[in-house]
Parts: structure tokens; C-alpha cells; sequence
């Protein structure tokens, strides 16, 4: 080998060493070093604070704590129409009813809603197809005037069933309507406090409930049968009756799994009230010394005595020839011949 293929061969061996060192010192050295998202400093919005709605408002909503609250709004866009917080009450807007559809994060306007007394509050609060009907109700039979507008209420009827051969009437209670909304207690849809916080309970005597015009109907009916009751119905009910609807056929479920069409029908449920059989109760369901149904009394039982084993005695023949016939006990069998019919007891001989 000559010297120049000798010096050659030493030099690429000191390249390799000298970039092998290189590269073994940046490894075992410190990190390099990552640049770190800078954080975007928050937007700061020059105005005041301004009601927007927290969801999607339809029209017909009657307005809670919850479908509102109050958020900063740039001065320039700020309308006279705008509820301002500085000199807005909260407890005043809820109780009201969405006359326009109000997006969610848009600021809610005074026109988008209409208060209770004013004109077309309740052809506001109502749906599509959808009647207001009033019924009559007690502190007793309102939950303790515990129900407010917005809220969902089963309709109880309880009626005594007199008659009987021994004069005993028949106490009972069913539910005939199921899952109606509250629109309004006698023009009363705010909730007021006192001085501790505490909720003040307003008696009232009527409740307009909101019903489809059928539904109206049997309601009108069932206040000239007995008394009636409201049932104040949990948020929660609505899950158990998607299973109900959907294992009847009463609710379609949409194809494929759209978020948009799921939630809409789970709309539809909510606000779809159930006239279906409902549930009753009697009084042997709850003392023993009470009746579960009424006996005919003796004027209405049937005119024919009963014979042996329950089977009806022979009524009394019809005259034949001016002569009365003869009443025969027990058992019997009408033979006719011609003109001429004959009653023989089974077993017997003609």
C-alpha cells in the first residue's frame, strides 16, 4: 500500500471519530430547548353586561334562571331594545314567554318577550295545535301550590260511584292525563323570595294547563265527574317514557345517529302530553273496609232468578189460548212445533 492511499485512510478515520465525538456530545448534553405556545391574552370587551339566552330559545318557552344570564357586549352594538344588567331584575324576566326565537349567546331583546296579563301571553306560550284550558285546584290539590308555570303535571280525577244493593259507594282515584305543561296560576308565573332567600308560596285557584284540543275536551268532562288533582311529575320522567313511546310505536326513532334529530325528537317527547290508560286506585287499595267495585242493585239484576250452578230459571211463558202458562223451575229447553211451543226441563221427557 503506497503512502498516499495510507494518508487517505487516516483521514476519513479522524472525520469519523471527530463527528461520532460530535454527535455523542450533543446527545448526552443539555435538551434543546422547545419553544412554548405562547397563551392568546384574553379579549377584554369594552361595554356593559347584557342578557343573552344560554340555549336556543324557541318560541312558546316560558323563561327560567337557567335559559338566561348576563355577559359583557361591545358598547357600539348595544341597543335600546337590550336588557342592561344595571337596572334589570332577573326575577322580573323569568315566568315570561318567547314570542320570537332567540339564538343561543344573542342578547335578548324586551319585543322577544311578552309578560304575563299582556295581550297574546297565553297564544304565545302555546304550541302549535295546542288549546289552553283552565281548571279549578286547591292548595291541596296543587302540591301545595308548589307548581309553577313550565312545569309538568300528571291530571288526577276522583269520583264516589254510588249505588250497590247496600248503598255503600265506590271511593276511586285514576289518572286520566299525563305529562300536560303548566302555562300559567291564576296570571302568577314569578317566583318571589324573602328577606332569607326562601321561596314564597302563593296560593292560587285555577291552573291553565296546555293541551291538545281532544285532551281539552276530556278535561272539560272530568270537572263535572269528581275533583280534580295535580301530580307534579319529575324532570327525570322523560327518559322512561322515550323507552315507553319507542317500544309502543308512539315515537319513530330517526335513522343514522344525527345529534340534530335525536335531540329534536326528544323534544317532541317532552312536550307530548298522554292521554293512553292510566293508572287508578280504589278504595279496597287502600282499607280493607272499602269497596273495589259496586254491585248492581236489586231493580237492576236481571229479572230472571238464578237456578242451581248459576244457570238462569225459566221466565214465565206467555199465555197460550187466554190460559197463563205454567213457571217451571230449573233448568229448561223451548221446543217448538209449528205454532205451538212446550218448556222441558233438561232431563225430562216431553
Amino acid at each position: 500500500m503506497d503512502g498516499r492511499k495510507i494518508i487517505l485512510l487516516v483521514g476519513a478515520l479522524l472525520v469519523a471519530g471527530i463527528t461520532a465525538f460530535m454527535a455523542r456530545s450533543l446527545m448526552s448534553g443539555a435538551g434543546v430547548p422547545v419553544a412554548a405556545a405562547g397563551q392568546p391574552a384574553p379579549v377584554v370587551i369594552d361595554g356593559p353586561e347584557v342578557l343573552v339566552a344560554t340555549k336556543p330559545l324557541p318560541v312558546g318557552t316560558i323563561i327560567d334562571a337557567s335559559a338566561l344570564k348576563f355577559q359583557p357586549w361591545p358598547k357600539e352594538l348595544v341597543e335600546n331594545a337590550y336588557f342592561l344588567k344595571q337596572g334589570t331584575d332577573l326575577k322580573n324576566v323569568v315566568g315570561t314567554v318567547v314570542r320570537f326565537a332567540i339564538p343561543a349567546g344573542q342578547p335578548v331583546t324586551q319585543g322577544a318577550l311578552v309578560k304575563p296579563g299582556d295581550r297574546g301571553f297565553l297564544a304565545a306560550a302555546l304550541g302549535p295545535g295546542m288549546r289552553a284550558v283552565t281548571v279549578p285546584v286547591s292548595a291541596q290539590s296543587s302540591v301545595a301550590g308548589f307548581v309553577f308555570p313550565g312545569d309538568r303535571v300528571d291530571l288526577l280525577l276522583t269520583q264516589t260511584v254510588t249505588g250497590g244493593g247496600d248503598g255503600a259507594p265506590l271511593k276511586a282515584t285514576e289518572t286520566i292525563l299525563r305529562n300536560l305543561r303548566v302555562l300559567a296560576t291564576d296570571q302568577r308565573t314569578d317566583k318571589t323570595t324573602d328577606d332569607q332567600g326562601k321561596t314564597v308560596v302563593n296560593a292560587y285557584s285555577t291552573v291553565t294547563l296546555e293541551a291538545t284540543p281532544t285532551i281539552a275536551e276530556k278535561i272539560s268532562v272530568a270537572q263535572t265527574v269528581g275533583s280534580l288533582s295535580l301530580s307534579l311529575r319529575s324532570i327525570a320522567d322523560n327518559a322512561g317514557d322515550l323507552e315507553e313511546a319507542i317500544a309502543s310505536g308512539e315515537l319513530n326513532v330517526p335513522e343514522g345517529t344525527d345529534p340534530k334529530a335525536e335531540k329534536a325528537m326528544l323534544a317532541r317527547l317532552a312536550a307530548r302530553p298522554s292521554e293512553g290508560k292510566g293508572s287508578f286506585v280504589t278504595g279496597a287499595d287502600v282499607s280493607r273496609f272499602q269497596r273495589s267495585s259496586v254491585p248492581g242493585k236489586a231493580g237492576e239484576m236481571s229479572a230472571q232468578p238464578m237456578g242451581q250452578a248459576g244457570v238462569p230459571m225459566a221466565a214465565p211463558a206467555p199465555a197460550i189460548g187466554g190460559a197463563p202458562a205454567t213457571v217451571v223451575q230449573g233448568p229448561v229447553v223451548r221446543i217448538s212445533r209449528g205454532n205451538a211451543v212446550s218448556i222441558v226441563p233438561v232431563g225430562g221427557k216431553n
